[in-house]
């Protein structure tokens, strides 16, 4: 179950122009975020799934000039209340059976809010040999 996260980015116009921020949210439709403001407000968010967002911060690190440093900054900072949404459902699954061998597939299900049949895939990959 992938769900999406929002990022709140404030007084973002006043810190980076419009021309940035309309270049951001070109860039931030690419990987199917959304960077839009909150209500009426002079604050804005970026929505997205985690990895996505991640993804949007990279390629704004990538275009170069010093205009987005302040959105790269505090959509980093955001990410790191959401590190576990960073990692793939089965690597998430392999790091805890290999933390725990001895943890249920109850367990592994509410920690992750998998299903069992991706649990019990991920259980029988950790015990091949």
């Amino acid at each position: 179950m992938i769900e999406k996260i929002s990022l709140p980015l404030p007084s973002l116009i006043h810190r980076i122009g419009r021309e940035a921020v309309k270049q951001a949210q070109a860039i931030a439709n690419q990987f199917d975020c959304d960077l839009k403001r909150v209500r009426r407000s002079r604050n804005w968010e970026v929505i997205g799934e985690a990895i996505k967002i991640q993804s949007f911060s990279t390629e704004l690190k990538n275009q170069g000039d010093g205009r987005f440093n302040f959105l790269i900054k505090k959509v980093d900072t955001g990410l790191l209340s959401h590190s576990d949404k960073l990692e793939p459902l089965e690597v998430k699954l392999a790091r805890l059976i290999a933390a725990n061998s001895n943890i249920t597939l109850a367990e592994l299900i509410h920690i992750t809010d998998c299903t069992l049949a991706e649990a019990r895939t991920a259980r029988l990959n950790s015990d091949a040999w």
